[in-house]
């Protein structure tokens, strides 16, 4: 949601906002995002990534609520219906739109599926930065206003910067059964000290960027209300630093995603305001 609130505020301040083409892309991505961890939940139980000891919540093909039939076809109900959003898009914004969908889709169905699966190969972080980043809020801004400014770009980095923090956050907690399953993820090939390197350095991007904008003449001074949020971000940054058990991370990974939610709320409620 995150995504498509920062792209439709920064249509707003533009005063191109169209409401319905803003509710679809936020249709869509909802669906592809829920078609990519239903991707994922599958992908791990079929490769073995998932075995007992497991740090993180349970899922539901480990713990049997579910067959692996009922989560493929979740997957497949899921993009079907990204896609009637995709569709209706195309429509009102042009033929960059089935460009947009089709790597989503195809990027949320590679995240663990097929033979080189991205999570596997440790490029997975690439892949966060890109679509929940620049094609998340530069879609939504480009189906609405039918343009794609270099500065809307450069105020999707925070938003794709602290969505791949979230998945550092778990590729740390989970390095170990990684490790041992063959889940190459970048904290396996970086270690733990890269993998923290990492999180502080997306988290270090995130804030730099409202106060680049300002000081460049791209934003007026309340795209810097996200900074209030510091102190969240530093508690996170700590407990990322000097913790390994999977309780303590998986509290930084509920952290990081709120750390997400706000930013993105005051950064998206910044924008707009100019």
């Amino acid at each position: 949601m995150v995504p498509v609130l920062v792209g439709s505020a920064l249509a707003a301040r533009d005063d191109r906002v169209r409401l319905v083409p803003a509710l679809a892309a936020l249709w869509g991505a909802v669906f592809i995002q829920i078609g990519t961890n239903l991707v994922n939940d599958w992908g791990d139980y079929l490769r073995g990534a998932d075995r007992d000891g497991r740090l993180g919540p349970p899922r539901v093909l480990e713990v049997g609520w579910l067959t692996p039939a009922e989560v493929r076809a979740g997957i497949v109900a899921s993009f079907l219906l990204a896609a009637a959003a995709g569709v209706y898009l195309a429509w009102v914004a042009g033929p960059p739109v089935i460009a947009i969908g089709v790597a989503s889709i195809a990027a949320g169905a590679a995240y663990t599926a097929g033979p080189k699966p991205l999570a596997y190969s440790g490029i997975a972080d690439l892949f966060v930065f890109l679509f929940f980043g620049w094609v998340a809020v530069g879609g939504t801004y480009f189906v609405q206003a039918g343009s794609l400014p270099p500065v809307v770009l450069a105020a999707a980095v925070p938003v794709g910067a602290l969505a791949t923090a979230i998945l550092v956050v778990n590729n740390l907690r989970d390095i170990e059964g990684d490790r041992r399953s063959g889940k190459r993820t970048l904290a396996v090939r970086l270690g733990r000290r890269g993998g923290r390197i990492e999180y502080v350095a997306l988290l270090s991007a995130a804030y730099v960027t409202p106060v680049a904008l300002v000081l460049g003449g791209h934003a007026g001074i309340a795209a810097l209300l996200p900074l209030a949020t510091g102190p969240l971000a530093v508690r996170e940054m700590r407990r990322v630093l000097t913790r390994e058990d999977g309780p303590s991370l998986n509290r930084a990974l509920v952290g990081t995603a709120r750390l997400h939610a706000l930013f993105g709320a005051l950064f998206a409620a910044g924008v707009a305001i100019g």
